[in-house]
Formats: structure tokens, C-alpha cells, sequence
């Protein structure tokens, strides 16, 4: 497998240049007087849908797209996917209705950082594009792994769980596997740090050995990386919020 390097985070004391791509003219409208109010935050471009969001993306290259689920010509998850495909250095928040809904799973496995709710609060809006725009993710394991449970193998389906394959696992030391089947579980870097009797900084650079040798966004895309190539199974230990 040909190693891929995790994205970059926004450089340090640049603006942060949000797109936002939303129907609803009024939502954006919105959206654009909170993270404006913010002196370190840069509305970029506005998109009504899909189509227009993704060539849009690609012509200003945004630190953070918000994007709604529901438009016309091209879904906010296809627009995701493509976003997230072409140019990795453009995080995604998908907007959604519900917080454990079909659209919030479907917008992560599509790359997507991070899922927030159409009403959300207006501080909760900036931390979540603060945080995405540093290169992390919003979505704790905890709930990633409620979306899976819920949308990809529910509990008692008889042959849902794929089968475990080997191969995706060649790249990583025995010690990176276990470092992932924890960061799947929702261990955090110091309950990672405890179970392998290493430092929290040892963890948190095998973390990103294994985000990287696998081309994975961040800790939430490994959670789902596990549970779809059968490392983990639903159940397999209460995930918790990484601090």
C-alpha cells in the first residue's frame, strides 16, 4: 500500500476561510453573521447547491466547507465526496436535522469531519469550524460508533459484519494495530497510554502513523475504517469522548 500523509492543518494566524453551501438563502445569511462576527474568520463564498459548492471549492480552496445535506442538482454527501477526494486540504462539516441520522453517517463515510445540527448555537458553530480548521475532528468515536451500530451492521443481523482482512494491516506494526483497535473502541491517548504502559506522546505519534499509513482524515475516520473492514464489532467496548 502506498503510505498517504494525513492533511495539513491551517496554518497558524491565517484567517480562517469558511464556504458555506446551503438552499436556504436565509441560512446562509445566517451563518455568515456568526463566523463574520469572529475577527479570525473569513466567510469566502456562498453556493446554493452541490455542483456549484463543489467547483466553487475547488476554485477558492476553503480551510472548512458547511455543508447541507438536502439540494438541488448535487447532495451535500456526493459534494462532500468529491470535495474530500480532490482536495484534501478542505475540511467538511455536514449540516444536518438530526444528530444520529442516515445523512450524518453517510456525510462522514464520505469524508466529512464532523456533523452539526441546522440549529445549532452560534458559539458551538465557531468552536466546531475552529477545531476542523486545525485539522481535527468534532464527531467523538463514542457517537461515530452509535451511527455505525445503527447504520451499517444493527445488532442480531446474521452475516452483516464483513470479514476481517488481514491485508489491510501490513503496513502497520503490531503495536499500531492495537493502537487502532483502541482508538475504535473510543479509548482516549491516556487510556491508550495506560493499556500499552507507554507515554501519552508515544501514543499520540503512533496515532498518527496509523492515520497516515492508512489515508485517514482524522480519529473518527479510523473508528469507521475498523468497524467496516471487521477489526471491531458493535459492542466491543463503550466508546468515550477523546479530551
Amino acid at each position: 500500500m502506498e503510505e498517504q500523509t494525513a492533511p495539513e492543518a491551517k496554518a497558524s494566524g491565517a484567517p480562517t476561510r469558511v464556504m458555506l453551501v446551503d438552499d436556504q438563502p436565509l441560512l446562509r445569511y445566517g451563518f455568515r453573521l456568526i463566523l463574520e462576527g469572529e475577527d479570525e474568520m473569513e466567510v469566502v463564498g456562498e453556493a446554493s447547491d452541490g455542483v456549484e459548492g463543489v467547483a466553487m471549492a475547488a476554485q477558492l480552496r476553503p480551510d472548512v466547507v458547511l455543508m447541507d445535506v438536502r439540494m438541488p442538482a448535487m447532495d451535500g454527501i456526493e459534494a462532500t465526496r468529491r470535495i474530500c477526494e480532490d482536495l484534501p486540504g478542505v475540511h467538511v462539516i455536514i449540516l444536518t436535522t438530526f444528530d444520529l441520522d442516515e445523512y450524518a453517517f453517510e456525510g462522514l463515510q464520505a469524508g466529512a469531519s464532523a456533523f452539526l445540527l441546522k440549529d445549532v448555537d452560534p458559539e458551538e458553530l465557531v468552536r466546531a469550524v475552529r477545531v476542523v480548521a486545525g485539522g481535527e475532528s468534532v464527531v467523538a468515536p463514542r457517537v461515530t460508533a452509535r451511527l455505525l451500530e445503527e447504520f451499517v451492521r444493527k445488532p442480531g443481523d446474521a452475516g452483516a459484519a464483513p470479514e476481517r482482512d488481514p491485508a489491510l494491516l501490513e503496513d502497520l506494526t503490531r503495536r499500531e494495530a492495537e493502537v487502532l483497535q483502541a482508538i475504535a473502541s473510543g479509548c482516549s491517548n491516556a487510556e491508550i497510554a495506560r493499556q500499552l504502559f507507554v507515554s501519552e506522546a508515544t501514543v499520540k505519534t503512533h496515532v498518527g502513523r496509523v492515520l497516515s499509513k492508512l489515508g485517514l482524515r482524522d480519529r473518527v475516520h479510523a473508528v469507521i475504517f475498523a468497524y467496516e473492514h471487521g477489526l471491531v464489532t458493535p459492542g466491543q467496548g463503550e466508546p468515550r469522548m477523546e479530551p
